[in-house]
């Protein structure tokens, strides 16, 4: 999370200056390379910071690049003013065009936010299920699954229960939502419920135990996460189930 938030700071400080430091390399040029050629050159520099931040980065680079744009390369030179209706289409075109494409930009890097995040996922699943099929590892494949828990659902603690089911703690059910009582919790916007929340472990129809979870306060995983820790569980069912019919 930290290293995302690094990663935003430095493109937002890439928007303002990234393009004023190309405008200026730039100037020298001005009497031989045409409005239209720089403009794209900006272009390229909004998308490399849309490509490292987030839309607000993207946004501003584009802005930025209009501003100095116009500041450098419309007469009357290194003045906020356009005597040239082509520059003032060109600096209204780069804003619009810049704004567009940084969008896109931050889009393809949620898109690959999100194809790393699934792989991790499976990563997550296929060591669970790796560690299943040792010979008399279901207590290893119930505490490792602890382990993964805590990390994919924010938690601050997690234990297994074998073979409990009392009182009427708030649950994880099988398609990722989280029910307290007849009320469905909306994570998204509310996040996890600040009390134990359980997990159960089924396998071949039978009931073996659960996870007790206590979440990170404003806790917020995904619904991705929830139906992966479900399917986690599942899998400790059956390690259980498997031990049990050995």
């Amino acid at each position: 999370m930290f290293r995302h938030l690094d990663r935003d700071r430095v493109a937002l400080l890439a928007a303002l200056f990234a393009p004023l430091a190309v405008a200026a390399v730039l100037v020298p040029l001005r009497t031989h390379v045409s409005n239209t050629d720089v403009a794209l050159i900006l272009v390229v520099v909004i998308v490399a910071v849309s490509a490292l931040g987030n839309r607000l980065a993207g946004a501003i680079a584009a802005l930025s690049a209009a501003v100095w744009f116009d500041f450098f390369f419309t007469k009357p030179y290194e003045t906020f003013s356009i005597s040239k209706s082509a520059d003032i289409r060109t600096a209204v075109l780069l804003l619009f065009v810049g704004l567009a494409v940084s969008q896109l930009a931050a889009r393809a890097r949620r898109l690959e936010v999100v194809a790393i995040t699934d792989a991790r996922y499976l990563e997550q699943l296929h060591e669970a299920a790796a560690l299943a099929q040792r010979p008399g590892s279901s207590n290893l494949v119930v505490d490792h699954v602890a382990r993964q828990l805590v990390d994919l659902l924010q938690l601050r603690s997690c234990h297994f229960e074998y073979g409990k089911l009392t009182g009427h703690p708030a649950r994880l059910a099988q398609d990722g939502s989280v029910v307290v009582g007849p009320r469905t919790v909306d994570v998204e916007q509310h996040g996890l419920p600040d009390a134990e929340i359980e997990l159960r472990a089924f396998g071949n129809g039978r009931y073996y135990g659960r996870y007790m979870m206590r979440p990170i306060p404003r806790a917020k995983p995904s619904v991705q996460a929830r139906l992966v820790a479900v399917t986690l569980a599942d899998q400790v069912g059956s390690a259980l189930d498997t031990a049990k019919t050995s």
